[in-house]
């Protein structure tokens, strides 16, 4: 869709219309008060991308100061009030006022990037300049206020970009506790899935899956160690793409893994997602991954369709089959794979490295936190948890950060074979034996299930077998995923997987799927599957 005089025309009916709730679908079966606007120009901003946004911006037909307006006015609406989805965190103070001085900067020099006068969200797990803490949900660090900017938050704003607040998410990045509960923390609640809002929106960086599915920013920002982009993208039905390890500068971003973390783009369409990993990606003159984008990309290409991750779900086995018929008319070649096994251990030492490596870079990580803070190390933290009590551990207990605790430090040798043999296993006897023994181009496979219940009884369930995404990120290896459509209104992704720094490659493959089908799929708000219209009737008494 181009921006226009359309759009143009909804940014004016938003400002004045965003802080009055419509009436939810007749078939969501939801009282007024959680129900999401429904207007002709919120529908119209729901569908425009970052880079359509931008163009707006730039010809005049909007400003940054209104489009920061009309998002504070949706969050209002929508994440504090109506369907309570709870993805934002916190508002930045000066969001406004640095949208009125990129307004006023584009009038005298012309724009900054391509991203100028564009609201963006960053999960709150990486630091910015602005007054605003950086807690990764947890109250230990509600006063983390750093006055410092990560690299990719700087990248961002040289760019252009507005930063418009941070966004809600599994507390220390769902590494506290192996009965948590994706999408909740202690400073934000429970994240909601805006599809249907009994479900997950899955974690760690929900709230950026949440919000952009809504729409209250133009483009977010998550964080992944193993698949805190790619599920959440997935389950809440936008693009997530995690790069390669060491592309984004993974400074100032409260950690996990020195070996898996990065940060990445969560966005509507895959040129936002390349035009948002430019800003981000660490380095003068590094790729411009938009201008590598074309809608022939996957012409003469070879993929290896990996069957042992397609999972046991019809529908999904179904929007899985229609995807590669459009990978085929695309021009691809498809080549089957049917099995590959991970050897004995490997998930026990592929939690060895996590619970390692997350001691001694949290240690790192606060030892130079805000000055107000006062837990110094995850001993501290533990300890800090067990004072404070039912607000932070009622819903859960804290045993993986007790687990990393009573772990030994990073030169123990034990702990580096496990990280050898993990990414042997993942890397040259992983994704780049499949790549060579098949000789195909890139991987496909289902990126996720549809979202699972929230359940704050058994926290999470272990999963379902579909989806490849922890290859890639423990090898450290690209992974986009991309819309397909949804399952009875729940969105399911298509996963596209690369070697080591191919990660234009796998922009560009996603690029041209996803021009080809358009399979984004809008919020609904339901309540939950039971008002999706076929399982209503399927519900009732004949």
């Amino acid at each position: 869709m181009k921006l226009g005089v359309s759009v143009g025309a909804a940014v004016t009916a938003l400002v004045l219309a965003a802080c009055s709730p419509a009436e939810a679908p007749p078939e969501a079966s939801v009282q007024p008060e959680q129900g999401a606007p429904t207007d002709s120009s919120a529908l119209a901003l729901s569908e425009t991308s970052a880079s359509e946004i931008a163009e707006a911006i730039v010809a005049g037909e909007t400003t940054s100061e209104a489009l920061v307006e009309i998002y504070l006015n949706r969050i209002d609406e929508i994440d504090r009030a109506g369907p309570r989805l709870q993805s934002v965190l916190s508002i930045n103070p000066s969001a406004m006022e640095d949208a009125r001085a990129l307004d006023a900067e584009l009038a005298e020099t012309g724009p900054r990037g391509p991203l100028h006068g564009v609201p963006v969200l960053l999960k709150d797990n990486i630091e910015t300049a602005d007054p605003l803490a950086t807690t990764a949900g947890a109250m230990a660090l509600k006063d983390n206020v750093t006055g410092r900017d990560a690299p990719l938050a700087a990248g961002l704003r040289a760019s252009g970009a507005v930063i418009l607040g941070k966004t809600n998410l599994s507390e220390w990045a769902n590494f506290r506790s192996t009965s948590s509960i994706s999408g909740w923390s202690a400073l934000g609640g429970q994240v909601r899935n805006p599809h249907i809002l009994d479900r997950s929106p899955c974690g760690s960086s929900s709230g950026s899956g949440a919000a952009m599915a809504a729409s209250l920013a133009a483009a977010a920002v998550g964080t992944e160690t193993n698949g805190s982009i790619i599920c959440p993208s997935a389950m809440n039905g936008v693009v997530g793409f995690k790069p390669t390890v060491g592309l984004v500068d993974q400074a100032r971003i409260i950690p996990i893994s020195s070996t898996q973390d990065t940060a990445g783009p969560m966005t509507k369409t895959v040129r936002d997602a390349a035009i948002m990993l430019t800003a981000m990606a660490i380095g003068e003159g590094a790729t411009d991954f938009a201008a590598a984008l074309s809608e022939d990309a996957l012409s003469g290409k070879t993929i290896g369709v990996l069957r042992f991750a397609e999972g046991e779900n019809e529908a999904i086995s179904a929007r899985f089959a229609a995807a590669l018929e459009e990978l085929e008319a695309g021009g691809a070649t498809l080549v089957e794979i049917d099995e590959f096994e991970t050897p004995d251990g490997f998930w026990s030492d592929a939690f060895t490295v996590l619970k390692v490596e997350f001691k001694a870079t949290l240690n790192a990580y606060l030892a130079e936190a805000a000055e107000r803070v006062t837990t110094r190390s995850l001993a501290d933290v533990i300890a800090y948890n067990s004072a404070v009590g039912g607000s932070e551990l009622a819903l859960f207990d804290q045993d993986i950060l007790e687990m990393s605790e009573a772990e030994s430090g990073i030169d123990d040798a034990d702990f580096l074979a496990a990280r050898a043999r993990v990414l042997s296993a993942t890397r040259e006897n992983g994704i780049d034996t499949l790549l060579a023994e098949y000789d195909v181009d890139f991987l496909v496979a289902p990126s996720e299930e549809p979202a699972f219940l929230v359940d704050a009884v058994s926290g999470d369930p272990s999963g379902a077998g579909v989806g490849a995404g922890w290859m890639a990120a423990i090898a450290g290896y690209p992974h986009l995923t991309v819309p397909m459509g949804a399952v009875r209104s729940l969105p399911v992704g298509l996963s596209f997987i690369g070697a080591k720094g191919d990660d234009a490659a796998i922009l560009a493959a996603g690029y041209a799927y996803e021009a080809r089908t358009n399979a984004r799929v809008t919020p609904a708000f339901l309540a939950s599957a039971e008002a999706v219209p076929v399982i209503a009737d399927a519900m009732k008494r004949p």
